[in-house]
C-alpha cells in the first residue's frame, strides 16, 4: 500500500510538471518552426528568422522596452510601498492595525479593469478641476506614468505581505539593544532591521516586476497612446499574430532560468560558507573547551 502511494505520488508530480513546462515548450517551439502559425504542428522546418524579425519590429521593441521601464518604476515604489506599509502596521495594535491591514489588503481584491478606470478617471478630473477643461499638463493625462501609479495602487500589498511575513521571524528585542547601546533609529533601521528583511523585499521586488509585466487590464485603459508588450499582443491579435512573439518569449524564459540557476548557485555558495563558518565555530568552541 505504501509503496502504491508513493508511485501515485511520483505520477502526479511527474503530471504536474509537464502541465506545467508543456505550455513553454511548445510556445519556444514555435519560435523555430519556418511556419507563419505560432505553433508546432506541423513541424514545417527548423529556421531563425522570427529572432531577425522580431528585432527588426520597432514596435514591439519599443513596446518591450516601455514594460521593461514600467515594470521597473513599479518595482521600485513597490518595494518602497510596501515595506513602509508592513513596517507600519506591525508597529501597531487592536484596531488601527485592522484598519490599515485592510486597506492594503482590499486593493488586491479589486478588478484590474476597476482600478484602471479609476486612476485614469481620478487624474484627469483632478487635472480639469485645477486647470480648467483646456489642455492638463503632465502628470493629469493619460500615459505610462499613470499605469505606474495605477500598478503600483495593487501591486504593494504584494510586498507588503511578503514583508509582513518576515517581521514576524524578528526579534524586536534586538533593536531595543540598539537603541539602549546609543544607536538612533535611524541606524538601527539601517543595519538591523532592513538587512533582516532583505530576503522579503529581494522577493517582492521580483514579484513586483513580473506582475508588471503581465498586466494588462490596468495598462489598457491608463497608457494614453503608449504601447506596452501585453497591449502589443492583444493588438496583434486581431491582425494575426505571428511567431515574432514565441521568439520575444522563448528569449524571456531562457533569462528567466538563467537568472534562476545564477541565484541557485549564488545560495548554494553562501550556504556552504555559512556552514564552514558554524563548522569553524564549533571546533573553536571545543577547542577551547579542551
Amino acid at each position: 500500500m505504501h509503496k502504491f502511494r508513493q508511485n501515485l505520488a511520483h505520477l502526479y508530480m511527474l503530471l504536474f510538471v509537464f502541465y506545467l513546462l508543456a505550455p513553454l515548450v511548445v510556445m519556444s517551439g514555435a519560435a523555430f518552426n519556418d511556419s507563419k502559425l505560432p505553433s508546432i504542428v506541423p513541424w514545417k522546418g527548423w529556421t531563425t528568422m522570427w529572432f531577425s524579425e522580431m528585432i527588426s519590429d520597432q514596435r514591439m521593441m519599443l513596446a518591450f522596452g516601455n514594460t521593461l521601464w514600467v515594470a521597473v518604476a513599479v518595482a521600485v515604489i513597490s518595494i518602497i510601498v510596501g515595506t513602509a506599509s508592513a513596517i507600519l502596521i506591525n508597529s501597531v495594535s487592536g484596531r488601527a492595525r485592522t484598519v490599515l491591514y485592510g486597506m492594503m489588503i482590499s486593493t488586491i481584491l479589486i478588478p484590474g479593469i476597476v482600478i484602471g478606470i479609476s486612476t485614469m478617471i481620478m487624474w484627469t478630473k483632478l487635472g480639469g478641476a485645477l486647470f480648467g477643461p483646456g489642455g492638463k499638463p503632465w502628470p493629469f493625462i493619460p500615459g505610462l506614468h499613470l499605469s505606474v501609479l495605477g500598478q503600483v495602487s495593487y501591486i504593494a500589498a504584494m510586498v507588503m505581505l511578503l514583508v509582513l511575513a518576515r517581521l514576524q521571524s524578528f526579534d524586536s528585542g534586538l533593536e531595543e539593544a540598539a537603541l539602549d547601546l546609543g544607536a538612533s533609529h535611524a541606524q538601527v533601521m539601517r543595519r538591523i532591521l532592513l538587512p533582516h528583511l532583505y530576503p522579503a523585499i529581494g522577493a517582492g521586488g521580483a514579484v513586483a516586476f513580473f506582475q508588471s509585466i503581465e498586466n494588462f487590464n490596468v495598462t489598457q485603459f491608463t497608457r494614453g497612446g503608449a504601447d506596452t508588450l501585453t497591449v502589443y499582443v492583444f493588438s496583434k491579435v486581431r491582425a494575426g499574430i505571428t511567431p515574432t512573439i514565441n521568439a520575444l518569449a522563448f528569449l524571456l524564459i531562457v533569462v528567466t532560468l538563467l537568472l534562476a540557476v545564477l541565484y541557485e548557485v549564488n545560495r548554494r555558495r553562501r550556504a556552504r560558507i555559512e556552514a564552514a563558518r558554524e563548522a569553524e565555530a564549533r571546533r573553536a568552541e571545543e577547542a577551547l573547551l579542551i
